[in-house]
């Protein structure tokens, strides 16, 4: 029987009230493939954080190698040697591939100095037990692909002498033949006694590689099996749970012609073949993974990215979005997933961040603003969504997540939008607001727009949407409505499997 090197218990963390981990229990064996699975939120990030050392928890105990530890930092857990490995690698572009390796442990010579000689050498010894021949050792890292990089930080971890390695979606941007090497990478650390925690949406991958299989939802556990006990549809199962949701009613009436058409758009790395139909008096949800192709098709129809194929029909003529402010120009509004650094401006006034959308419509030919005009729209607004604010001169970052998330809301109606796009319009925000935000967009419906949210929390998909469309690796895997939408469908269509409709829970 293998030995457990790394088991965490009752492990509990909270952000802002927000509990992310619950009473987790999480253990590891030597030479052992772990995968740990779950929606967006579940909880996974956060646990893997708290081993690594980049988080500590709130409660709750770490035992590795069989000794009760406390790990406060990424350094000491990787002193203790636990190593991670994330789809995007944090390397040291400009430095060469062993300077990246022995970076902060380098082998030194009697005199102190650092022995270039040795620590190549020992390069060479730790890719060869990887079974890699590498000729690339003195190139600087960025010059490296991404799954090049990897692997040299997985030689890091071994000149660690690592007995546990994370994988965090570590396919997620490899080549199919990248993948494939690192798969027999894994299976090699795996003969050699090292433990693996792999995380990844990828359920065929899971199913390859694992020996065992931990699911999470809303913070918890909710399963732990051996691979041979469990199925694809299982592990769904698990994964979705039953969402007992109410819908928000609205009453907005379908239009029978669509104001958006959009036919098989297409940008290479990005997403592939793309159509869709957005009308009038309906919420239209994109559902799917992170990095599952919805926000760049958002930010294709306004404009941020420019497909290489396809066509956009709106309002029923041939539509060429030059650039967001085109689209905007248009009717078209996109409010961005990252509100802080795309939506807002922080340091300005709440006034400013409202009006900036329409500065051309309150400013004279002298360019000079007419501030009673910025005052009656701002103050419009925030009556209007009910935005907490010491008034309409306080800096937006002094406001709740919630309020600034109404702030860039309100920016986007001051143009008087036609189709509002919305991405992960609540994140971040807590219950009480998201539940305003979601008024919100019923009482749009309702005025005539039309509006698309992109979401990675599936209740609010099935609270709020009158269609979803599923989106996995930049293609569309399923289109739901009715009856239909249910957590099942959407989790499957969202890690790869085409869902018809018909087929629910």
């Amino acid at each position: 029987m293998e030995t457990t090197i790394l088991e965490c218990r009752e492990i509990s963390k909270s952000f802002g009230g927000v509990r992310a981990l619950k009473r987790v229990d999480f253990s590891l064996r030597q030479g052992e493939v772990h995968a740990l699975v779950g929606e967006n939120g579940a909880g996974k990030s956060t646990l893997i954080r708290i081993i690594s050392g980049a988080l500590l928890p709130d409660e709750g105990e770490i035992w590795y190698g069989g000794q009760k530890v406390e790990i406060t930092s990424p350094r000491l857990a990787q002193g203790m040697g636990i190593s991670a490995v994330y789809q995007d690698p944090l390397i040291y572009p400009y430095l060469s591939v062993v300077e990246n390796i022995f970076l902060g442990r380098e082998i030194k010579t009697p005199r102190g100095n650092i022995d270039w000689k040795r620590q190549e050498e020992k390069a060479q010894e730790l890719f060869a037990s990887l079974n890699i021949a590498p000729h690339f050792l003195r190139q600087p890292m960025g010059e490296l692909s991404v799954g090049l990089q990897q692997l040299v930080l997985i030689a890091k971890a071994l000149a660690y002498e690592s007995q546990v390695i994370i994988f965090d979606e570590p396919t997620a941007i490899l080549t199919e033949h990248e993948a494939e090497r690192l798969f027999q990478i894994i299976e090699t650390l795996r003969e050699q006694g090292v433990g693996i925690i792999y995380i990844s949406h990828r359920l065929e991958e899971i199913f390859q590689i694992a020996d065992r299989v931990t699911v999470m939802r809303d913070g918890e556990v909710v399963g732990d099996y051996p691979l041979s006990e469990v199925n694809r549809e299982m592990i769904v199962e698990l994964m979705a749970g039953k969402h007992l949701v109410e819908e928000i009613e609205h009453g907005g009436e379908k239009s029978e012609q669509p104001v958006l058409v959009v036919k098989n758009l297409t940008k290479k790395g990005k997403f592939e073949d793309i159509s869709f139909e957005a009308f009038q008096g309906e919420i239209l949800a994109f559902s799917g993974l992170v990095g599952s192709g919805r926000t760049d098709v958002a930010q294709a129809i306004f404009g941020i990215i420019s497909p290489d194929s396809g066509e956009i029909y709106y309002q029923g003529e041939k539509f060429k979005v030059h650039s967001p402010r085109h689209a905007m120009e248009q009717g078209i509004a996109y409010l961005p997933e990252d509100r802080k650094s795309q939506g807002l401006f922080p340091i300005l006034s709440v006034s400013y961040n409202i009006t900036v959308s329409i500065l051309r419509q309150i400013t004279n030919h002298l360019g000079i603003v007419n501030t009673r005009k910025e005052r009656e729209i701002a103050e419009k607004y925030v009556k209007e969504l009910s935005i907490r604010t010491p008034g309409l001169e306080a800096k937006v970052f002094s406001l709740s997540g919630g309020n600034q998330q109404k702030v860039v809301l309100a920016k986007w109606l001051g143009v008087n939008p036609r189709i509002l796009i919305l991405d992960e319009p609540t994140r971040g925000i807590d219950v009480a607001a998201k539940a305003e935000v979601h008024q919100m967009i019923a009482q749009l419906v309702e005025r005539g727009i039309v509006v698309i949210i992109i979401s990675s929390e599936l209740p609010e998909v099935l609270k709020l949407a009158d269609r979803v469309i599923v989106m996995h690796e930049g293609k569309i895997t399923g289109v739901f409505e009715g009856e239909d939408i249910s957590s099942t469908n959407l989790v499957r269509a969202a890690t790869g499997e085409r869902v018809l409709p018909g087929k629910s829970d």
